[in-house]
């Protein structure tokens, strides 16, 4: 049965970049080259951005043959031969955005970009490498002396480090919100295609959609959730002028992927953190929240588990989970002037009526519903006040806030002083953050898609039945998040998240049939596997808000780190402290110029010249708000009504709006996940498919000596693992200088940026991808003083890369091969499109599956092993009996070989 819905795969994924005098043509085309769409960009005006988008779709012949015209007519001279008229500048993979300064406009294009992870078949990969183009020409370039500095504050912000984009999936939206909406009901969808056939402003956009009948698939984009996306300023201007698929929205976080083996089952593993876009900035600058409810340091994590062996959305199974960490939403800050290495805590504003609060928990039940659940790790006790005033000020927000919530949703407030029991001797601070982590997922829930397993309703466990969430006929739905801070959100808030993430991993694997009671133990391969990713995901966002990587991990908190890791921690905490005193503030300024919240503007202050961004952040210094919300009705009103489910994921009039829908034929490109994940038509290599290079619990966890349980489940000792608990460093650094670093490794050959000087119209060449002409508009700007760095791309011959030399031709033999092949794909082609009864009668040859089980949610199936002749059955006997010292005696053709061989090599 066809699926009802599917994501919208976008058919922007390569860009090439051409420019004449007085025009930029960005010429787009999907990753199959079949279908392409053209931007004109004007370069004769100085400071103002002209984009026409003529919103056609090209085919490749069409896309040569105006390329071809525009060389013409670009030419100096008539007939001219020997200089183009149309030059290739650059080619690259996205558009992250247009921005200006105090001159013309620039474009930001993506020229590198790494696979990252794979989630249902859709990729996301990490950009590796951008380039800035200055749109208009130097004749009408109106100069200015701060131009040169305001271009190196933006460019501070370094796009190859944690940004991340796909072009199929949501990234800003969770699993369970993306899956939500691809399972809506036919009709809304109906009425819906109708409503977007009338009101599109694209006049190609929904052609031929009456005579496709009922055999169409539905399309759906939503929109994304901005508050997560980094580049949604750079995109607005041009966001209502294009069409959807040049928008590419990018994220700031972490992403990390890793293979779990259950006895050869490839289960993925995917870790996924969103910064917030909104009050973001560096340590000691951004405390607390601002007058919007947004918070500093605010970050979205979700654990992702799918089952690798079935890529489909539809068909596969999929768990989510997700948790949030934030500064305490209050009016505080630090203040760094002292030199000090813990400077003391102000409350900045008195807020009796928890105002802040009362936004920033209606932002949170608006996207994850009831309840609500805080988790707050900073100290309880000390001798001088100092994180306890968080503590007071947040738990009389909290109790002002819950007088007017209805009981059965008030926020739940968990204080736990992690420092003060990891100083005791008697206590174990894992065993209590155990303890708090099953009864936080017991009360949310978790994400799956697929209904209980028949064995776990006739067993069902006794932690299953106490589950909180909401129980669907499709699966579960996580109601309500754990929203988790200390007074800098990095490490004891790290940990804390880890030990809730490893509680909720027991019960993703137990609702997908994996093992039989939701508990996981330290010191098994999973449990690792699950550490690693979240320490590679606390360093990662350690240093993007504090400047170092973590300072107390996971086995600092278990005790069984080792003695050189004090040393380490020393210099951590030094990293820290130089970074908030030295770099941190020209950090702040790059964040702010890059997301928006400063605008360069002629005749008032610069950037560098103000005292502070308080003003930027805080927009009720700057104005006065419209309307006032009620002290006692403090949430929204909608919201409330679909409590405990989070009000974004309802299916109601307001979020209809924000969804695209289309219907499709079942073969086009633009929802064929199948030809977008597995690319037929591209020449690929083992060496670099993604699934065989990310970490695996069996190579990379699992010891190598034999005779041991192959099971990730099993507790191990330290000595007999494949890395050790205690650190085998070189390949755990390895690992994490993967994910973490921007140019910790080069991307596949497909996906780098290789110097060309060729002009193919199309853009078809492979090897051309992200190239930079050395004809081109100068990208970077720089002044005299400063040294420019040049990155050369080595790239090895097609012959020493593929043991062939793709641009020959084809021999009689090898063409005759491939007519066949494309025969039998176009016959089977026309086959499953005009054939009602294919599934009903398997021509020979077809492998029968005879289902066993009578359940069809657990069914396995009857299969019958394959013939094997006597040949092959003696060469793999002989090939056994190798490996155990037990050598065939040679044959005169082997003796005769052997002869040959040594003839031919040393006489």
């Amino acid at each position: 049965m066809p699926a009802a819905a599917a994501p919208i795969i976008s058919s922007v994924q390569k860009l090439v970049l051409y420019e004449t005098r007085a025009r930029y043509f960005l010429v787009g085309s999907n990753h199959a080259e079949t279908k392409y769409r053209v931007l004109k960009i004007d370069r004769t005006e100085p400071k103002d951005l002209v984009i026409i988008d003529d919103r056609h779709v090209y085919t490749q012949q069409e896309v040569r043959e105006l390329l071809g015209r525009l060389d013409l007519g670009n030419r100096t001279k008539m007939g001219q031969k020997g200089s183009s008229g149309l030059f290739r500048a650059v080619s690259a993979f996205g558009v992250v955005g247009f921005v200006r300064f105090l001159e013309g406009y620039y474009i930001v294009l993506i020229t590198k970009r790494r696979k990252m992870a794979d989630i249902g078949g859709h990729a996301i990969y990490k950009i590796e490498d951008t380039n800035m183009i200055y749109i208009p020409n130097d004749s009408v370039r109106i100069t200015h002396p701060d131009e040169a500095r305001y271009l190196r504050i933006f460019q501070n912000v370094d796009l190859s480090s944690n940004f991340y984009f796909s072009y199929s999936y949501d990234l800003s939206h969770s699993l369970q919100y993306n899956l939500t909406v691809l399972r809506m009901p036919l009709e809304m969808l109906k009425s819906e295609t109708t409503q977007t056939r009338q009101e599109s402003f694209d006049i190609f956009e929904d052609e031929g959609l009456i005579t496709q009948g009922g055999s169409g698939v539905f399309g759906i984009c939503s929109e994304p959730y901005m508050k997560y996306v980094w580049n949604g300023e750079l995109l607005d201007i041009i966001k209502n002028t294009v069409h959807r698929d040049w928008l590419l929205y990018v994220i700031h976080g972490f992403c990390g992927q890793s293979k779990l083996l259950i006895y050869g089952r490839p289960v993925y593993v995917t870790l996924i953190a969103r910064r917030s876009s909104k009050f973001a900035g560096t340590r000691f600058l951004k405390r607390g929240a601002n007058c919007e409810g947004d918070v500093a340091n605010e970050v979205e994590t979700e654990q992702i588990l799918c089952d690798a062996s079935v890529m489909s959305f539809t068909a596969g199974s999929y768990s989510s989970y997700v948790q949030v960490r934030g500064s305490v939403p209050l009016y505080w800050s630090q203040d760094i002037s002292t030199m000090m290495p813990k400077p003391p805590i102000t409350l900045d504003q008195a807020d009796p009526f928890a105002h802040v609060a009362a936004l920033h928990f209606d932002q949170m039940l608006q996207r994850f519903g009831s309840p609500i659940i805080i988790l707050n790790l900073v100290k309880e006790r000390e001798k001088r006040k100092h994180e306890r005033i968080l503590s007071e000020e947040l738990v009389a927000a909290v109790t002002y806030l819950n007088q007017f919530l209805p009981p059965e949703h008030t926020i739940i407030y968990i204080p736990w002083d992690m420092a003060k029991y990891t100083k005791s001797k008697l206590c174990n601070v894992l065993d209590r953050l155990n303890v708090i982590a099953e009864s936080v997922v017991k009360k949310t829930g978790f994400f799956v898609n697929r209904p209980d397993s028949y064995c776990s309703i006739l067993r069902p466990d006794e932690k299953w039945n106490e589950l909180g969430g909401c129980v669907i006929s499709t699966g579960r739905l996580q109601t309500g998040v754990l929203r988790t801070n200390c007074v800098d959100c990095l490490d004891r808030t790290n940990t804390a998240q880890f030990m809730v993430g490893k509680c909720a991993l027991a019960y993703q694997l137990y609702s997908l049939g994996l093992i039989d009671k939701p508990n996981l133990q330290f010191d098994t391969d999973a449990v690792r596997l699950f550490e690693e990713l979240y320490e590679d995901h606390g360093d990662t966002l350690s240093l993007q808000y504090g400047g170092s990587q973590l300072v107390h991990r996971v086995k600092t908190y278990r005790k069984i780190a080792p003695w050189t890791q004090h040393s380490k921690d020393i210099m951590q905490t030094l990293s820290r402290y130089y970074s908030n005193a030295f770099s941190d503030a020209d950090r702040q300024d790059s964040i702010n110029l890059f997301l928006g919240v400063f605008h360069p503007t002629e005749g008032k202050p610069h950037l560098w010249e103000l005292p502070t961004d308080f003003y930027l952040h805080h927009k009720n210094t700057m104005r006065l708000l419209p309307t006032r919300r009620s002290y006692t009705y403090w949430w929204t009103p909608e919201v409330i009504k679909h409590l405990p489910l989070p009000y974004d994921e309802v299916i109601c009039a307001a979020n209809l709006k924000k969804l695209i829908v289309k219907k499709f034929h079942k073969y086009e490109e633009e929802i064929d996940i199948h030809n977008e994940f597995f690319r037929p038509y591209e020449l690929s290599s083992f060496d670099d498919t993604f699934c065989l290079a990310m970490t695996s619990s069996a190579r990379d966890f699992m010891p190598k000596t034999f005779g041991i349980d192959p099971s990730p489940f099993t507790v191990r000792k330290p000595d007999e693992t494949g890395k050790s608990v205690l650190g085998n460093k070189s390949n755990r650094e390895e690992a994490v200088l993967q994910r973490k670093t921007a140019a910790s490794a080069p991307p596949p050959p497909s996906e780098e940026a290789v110097s060309s000087s060729s002009e193919d119209d199309s853009g078809t060449d492979r090897e051309e991808e992200g190239s930079v002409s050395q004809r081109s508009t100068p990208v970077k700007m720089t002044d005299t003083g400063d040294s420019a760095k040049v990155t050369e791309n080595v790239v090895q011959p097609m012959k020493e890369v593929y043991g062939i030399n793709l641009s020959d031709g084809l021999s009689e033999e090898d063409l005759s091969i491939y007519l066949r092949f494309v025969q039998l794909g176009q016959s089977q082609h026309k086959q499953d499109k005009s054939s009602q009864q294919f599934c009903s009668r398997c021509p020979d040859g077809v492998i029968k599956l005879t289902p066993i089980s009578a359940f069809s949610q657990d069914n396995i199936y009857e299969v019958q092993p394959p013939q094997v002749d006597r040949k092959s059955t003696e060469i793999f006997q002989a090939h056994i009996q190798a490996s155990q010292g037990i050598m065939q005696p040679l044959g005169k053709e082997d003796t005769s070989m052997y002869r040959e061989y040594i003839r031919n090599r040393y006489l």
